[in-house]
C-alpha cells in the first residue's frame, strides 16, 4: 500500500518531547521520503474533527532541526476523547447526532490520508487505538503509528516515555532555586509538588537527579547557613506508598528542630483519594476531566499537604511550588533527543510498510523497540516503588 500523504498530531498535556517528534517526523521523512506530503492537525483531536491543518511547506522542511530546541507543541494540544461524544457535541466539536470517530475518519479520507501519527500519553494513544480500531472495521485504507508522551513515564508495556527524563532534570533545577527560599523565613516547609496522577516515577527521578548531580554541586559552607541537610529532600510521598501522617509529622518535626526547615517532594496523586473522600463527605462536587479524571489543580493536593503538616510541624511559613508546567514544557535534553530520535525513525520505517501500533521498548518483549500492538497500550501503570535506586533514596533521607 503506498504512501501519499501523511498526517500528525500532538494531544494531551505537554512533555518535553512534543516539539523534538514533530521535527524529528518531518526530518525523517524529508530525508527518506520526500515525495510524502505531510500536514499537521492544528490542536490535536480537535483540529481533526473540525479539518483545521497547517501543510509542512518545504520551508517548514528544511528547518525542522530548529523544534529540536523548543519545548510545548508547534501545532497544539487538546484533550477530546472520540468516544465521549456528549462531551464533543458540548464542545462544538460535532453536531448532535454525528459520531465523532466517523467524523474524523471522513475528515482523515477527506484530506487523502494514508498514515496518522499521533504523539501523545495513554489517553491520546488509547483514543488512537479507538480510532484505528474503527478504521479497520470500516475498511478504511488508513495506518494509525503512535509515539508515547507523558512526562508520568506511566503507560503500559512501555519502557520509557519520551520527555519523562528532562522533566525529571528540570524538576530538579526547579527546585534547586525554590529551596534557597528557607533563608526567608524561620521553621519553614517547603512542598514541591510534581506531576504524577497515578505514578511517583517522576517525583522519584527528580529528587534523585536533585539529589546526585544539583545538591552540593556548588559547594556548601555549613558555618554559615548553606549545609546539605538544610538543602536536602527530608521526604518523598508518592501514590504507590501509604503514608503515615502522624509518623512522619513526628520524624519531620524532629528535622524542623534541627534544621529550621522541612522539604517534601510530593506526587501530585500521592494523597487524592484522602481529598476526594473528604469532598464527597462534605457534599462537594468533584471537578473531572472528559476522560473522567480528577482535576488535580482543583483538588490541590500541595496545599492539602500543607494544611496537614503545618501545625504538626510548628511551621511558621508553609510554601507549596509546582514545577509541572515549567518542566513539562522545557526543550528535550540530550537523553531524551536521542530516544526521540530512535522512536520516530521507527514510526517512519512502520508508517511506509503500514504497520500500525505505538512506537516503544516493549517491556513484555525484552525491551525491544517496536510498534507495540494498540489493545495492549493503557495507563496508569504504576512505579516500581521497590526499586533499588529509590529504596536507596529514602534509606539516605531517612524515610521508612
Amino acid at each position: 500500500m503506498t504512501v501519499r500523504k501523511v498526517a500528525m498530531l500532538t494531544a494531551g498535556g505537554l512533555a518535553p518531547c512534543l516539539s523534538s517528534a514533530v521535527g524529528g517526523l518531518i526530518e525523517r521523512y524529508s530525508e527518506l521520503h520526500p515525495h510524502v506530503e505531510l500536514i499537521a492537525y492544528v490542536g490535536g483531536y480537535q483540529g481533526l474533527l473540525r479539518g483545521e491543518s497547517i501543510a509542512i511547506t518545504p520551508e517548514i522542511r528544511a528547518q525542522a532541526g530548529v523544534l529540536h530546541r523548543h519545548g510545548g507543541s508547534p501545532i497544539g494540544n487538546s484533550r477530546v476523547k472520540l468516544t465521549n461524544v456528549a462531551d464533543c457535541v458540548k464542545r462544538g466539536l460535532v453536531a448532535e447526532g454525528d459520531d465523532p470517530l466517523q467524523v474524523a475518519a471522513k475528515q482523515l479520507t477527506t484530506d487523502g490520508v494514508d498514515v496518522l501519527h499521533t504523539i501523545g500519553g495513554d489517553d491520546t494513544n488509547t483514543t488512537a487505538a479507538d480510532l484505528a480500531a474503527y478504521l479497520a472495521k470500516e475498511n478504511y485504507d488508513l495506518t494509525v503509528v503512535g509515539l508515547p508522551k507523558t512526562i508520568d513515564n506511566d503507560v503500559f508495556p512501555i519502557q520509557q516515555s519520551l520527555g519523562a527524563w528532562t522533566a525529571a532534570e528540570e524538576g530538579a533545577q526547579f527546585f534547586a532555586n525554590i529551596v534557597a527560599e528557607h533563608n526567608a523565613n524561620p521553621r519553614m516547609l517547603i512542598i514541591h509538588e510534581v506531576m504524577g496522577r497515578n505514578c511517583g516515577w517522576l517525583t522519584a527521578a527528580t529528587a534523585a537527579y536533585y539529589r546526585q548531580h544539583i545538591l552540593g554541586a556548588k559547594g556548601l559552607l555549613p558555618g554559615i547557613g548553606l549545609s546539605q541537610e538544610r538543602l536536602d529532600v527530608h521526604a518523598v510521598f508518592i501514590p504507590e506508598q501509604a503514608i503515615d501522617i502522624a509518623a512522619e509529622a513526628k520524624r519531620l518535626k524532629a528535622v524542623m528542630d534541627a534544621h529550621d526547615c522541612v522539604n517534601i517532594f510530593i506526587s501530585e496523586g500521592a494523597g487524592v483519594a484522602d481529598i476526594v473522600s473528604e469532598m464527597e463527605a462534605k457534599g462537594e462536587e468533584v471537578p473531572r476531566d472528559a476522560f473522567g479524571h480528577v482535576r488535580l489543580d482543583a483538588v490541590n493536593p500541595g496545599a492539602w499537604f500543607g494544611k496537614q503538616f503545618a501545625s504538626m510541624l510548628g511551621a511558621e511559613k508553609v510554601m507549596v511550588q509546582k514545577s509541572g508546567y515549567y518542566a513539562r514544557a522545557a526543550a528535550a535534553n540530550a537523553e531524551d533527543l536521542r530516544l526521540i530520535k530512535s522512536c520516530t525513525d521507527l514510526a517512519v520505517d512502520c508508517a511506509m510498510r503500514r504497520e500500525g501500533g505505538v512506537i516503544g521498548h516493549d517491556e513484555d518483549q525484552g525491551g525491544v523497540l517496536r510498534a507495540i500492538e494498540f489493545p495492549r497500550i493503557k495507563g496508569g501503570k504504576p512505579f516500581a516503588a521497590e526499586s533499588e535506586w529509590f529504596q536507596n533514596l529514602l534509606r539516605e533521607i531517612g524515610q521508612p
